[in-house]
This record gives C-alpha cells, structure tokens and sequence, in this order.
C-alpha cells in the first residue's frame, strides 16, 4: 500500500538538501585542485588526492545503506553523515602539508557518501506510488535542485575566489558543508516499521537475477562512455578552434537542459517505461558520440550533441532512480541505491579516471551524484 503524499514542504527539505549536497560538490571539485597548486602539490598528487572521492564511491555509500536497511534510521544516519563532512572540513582550516590533507579529504567524503543514497531511498519511499512506481513530476521537482546546486556553486565560488584568492578554499568548504549540516537537520524523522522485528533481507539473492545484473551493467557502460567526453570535451573543442566563450555555452547548453527534464519530467518521463528510457538513452549516447566526433567542425551539431543530455543523463538517471525503486523495495532500498552509486558511477568513475588520466572535473557533478 503506497504512503499518503508527502506534503509540499517535505519535498523542499529533500530538494535544500539536494541543492546543498550538489553545491558543495560544485564548489570542492572544480577549485580543490587549484588550491592543492596553490600548496606546491605536484600534479601526481593533486591527481592522487582528487581520485580519493571516486575511491570512497566504492565503498562508503554501501557502508552507510547498509546501516540504514537495518536500522531504519536513516534520517539520523544522514544527519551524522553531514555532522562528519562538517568537522573534516573544519579540518582543512589548519592543515597544509600533503599527508594531512589527503587523510581530511578522506575522512570528508567518506562521510558525506552516505547522504545520497539514504535520502534517494527516503525519498523514493516517499514518492511511492500503488502501482509500485515512483512519483516521476514531484521527483524530478526536488532532484533539479541538485542540478542547480552545483552549476550555481561552480558559477559563483569561481568569482569569489578569483576576488578573494584561492587560500580562503578551505573556509567555503566549511560553509558549504555547514549549510549541509543544517538541511540535514530539517529531514523529517523517518523510521522503516518494524525495523527490529526480524533482520533485513539480504541483496546477494537480488543481484543474481539476470534483470538486475543486466540493469547495473548497462549503467556501468553509459555513464563510463561519459567519462571520456566529461574529461576532453573541452580541450577537444580548443583544438577545433572554439574560443573559450564558446565552450562555456556548450557546456551551459547540456547543464540547462539537464535542469528542464527534470523540472518537467511529469509531462515526458509516462511516455516510456523505465527500461525503454535506458534503451532510449544508450542509443542516444551512441548518436551524440557520433555527432561530436564527426560533426565538432560544425557549431549546429554540437548543440544538438549537448541538447541530447536530457536524455543521456537526466532521463537514463530518473529511470535508475525507478528501476532500482521497483528492483529494490523496502529494506533493500537503501542497498539499491548504494548499488546504483558504486557500480554505475564509482567504478566507472575510477577506471575512467584511469583511461583519461584522472580528468574531467566538470563532470564531478554527474559521476559523483
């Protein structure tokens, strides 16, 4: 039996949290290695401790489900998931030398590795709809706000540090993760009934049916198939001769349809199930490879490249959220989730981080959701 909907200002809780959560990571990822330069690293390691963020998404995410699938508690879970983020961001205000840095931003993002997984599990939960779906418009509703989180932060820390200098990073950091903190704070106390009654059920059981193994492989291979674009889009473009206002667009281009699908995907995601929207979008990724590739010479075909983002990660990403909401339900939720996190975007993240030489910072946004 599906919950009563939740009310309006529960929903905008999930999405401060999104837009906060998001926010910090498009603050961190962008001008962290700059401020790693800043301290004499050698670009070996800014690229090794940059890397520790995919590494923790192979492990921390599960680590914090799995407590909330048999706890039930995962509002509290994520309140001490941001509680830890906080004070190892707090941290960096008094360390410089590599080691030290390196194990704060450890510790960092093994904290907050557990809030996306634990409030997509609360909130698809929420959404639950009694045909066992999930509620596609108010999803999309709050998962924008993620999305504007991060293009707002990377847009706006990028000015204030080119007036206040990068040496001030480290503050930001405990600002955005302060903020965090205090949306946290305001989740609704949640709790899965009967949660001491008898132990939650495993996931192995799950992951050996062939529909689930086939669905995280075709995550793997389409975020992976990214990896690459996120990382060279833009130097391959400035071999073509773009100027760097140019590129600027194109890349708002994708972020700004991003945003639209998922305000309105009431209207768009009903056409398709799920599975079809995956399909949809594996083969629209292979026709914006193409057109990037073969068409970069004509500005026209780039945009229609970047305008097919909606699809590629906006519709592929709100069809995970449903299939794993479908393929995962009650206590296994949060292991889901987790699941969706590690094998579809931080393997993939690592060993493409490997092949293209650890790049693509603007892309943390999308493989570090």
């Amino acid at each position: 039996m599906a919950p009563p909907p939740p009310a309006t200002g529960v929903l905008v809780r999930f999405g401060t949290l999104s837009f906060c959560y998001f926010a910090a990571i498009g603050l961190f990822n962008p001008y962290a290695p700059l401020w790693f330069q800043s301290l004499g690293y050698s670009t070996l390691l800014i690229g090794a401790i940059s890397a520790l963020q995919s590494v923790t998404r192979l492990f921390a995410p599960y680590a914090w489900s799995w407590s909330g699938d048999h706890s039930g508690r995962r509002t509290e879970l994520i309140r001490l998931a941001a509680a830890g983020a906080l004070l190892s961001a707090l941290a960096l205000l008094g360390v410089e030398a590599a080691l030290p840095v390196a194990l704060v931003t450890l510790c960092m993002f093994l904290a907050n590795g557990g809030v996306v997984p634990l409030s997509e599990a609360m909130l698809s939960q929420l959404l639950h709809t009694p045909g066992g779906g999930i509620d596609s418009a108010r999803y999309g509703r709050v998962r924008v706000w993620g999305s504007i989180g991060f293009i707002a932060a990377a847009t706006l820390f990028g000015v204030l540090l080119e007036w206040t200098g990068i040496a001030i990073f480290p503050a930001f950091v405990a600002v955005m993760n302060a903020l965090l903190l205090v949306a946290a704070l305001r989740l609704p106390a949640t709790q899965t009934a009967a949660v001491h009654d008898e132990p939650a059920p495993p996931v192995l059981p799950l992951l050996r049916r062939p529909e689930v193994a086939w669905f995280f492989a075709s995550i793997f291979f389409t975020v992976l198939a990214h990896t690459s674009l996120y990382a060279f889009f833009s130097l391959y473009l400035v071999s073509l001769g773009y100027g760097k206002w140019t590129v600027g667009a194109l890349w708002a281009v994708s972020v700004g349809v991003e945003i639209v699908f998922f305000w309105t995907q009431g209207r768009w995601f009903p056409w398709l199930s799920p599975r079809r929207w995956l399909e949809a979008a594996a083969a629209v990724t292979t026709l914006r490879f193409v057109a990037t590739a073969w068409g970069g010479a004509w500005a026209p075909v780039l945009v229609l490249a970047q305008l097919t983002h909606a699809i590629t990660f906006a519709a592929h990403h709100a069809a995970c959220i449903a299939l794993v909401h479908q393929l995962f339900p009650g206590r296994l939720r949060g292991r889901g989730q987790a699941l969706y996190t590690m094998l579809g975007y931080g393997v993939s993240g690592v060993l493409g981080g490997l092949g293209v030489g650890g790049g693509g910072r603007c892309a943390a946004h999308h493989r570090h959701r």
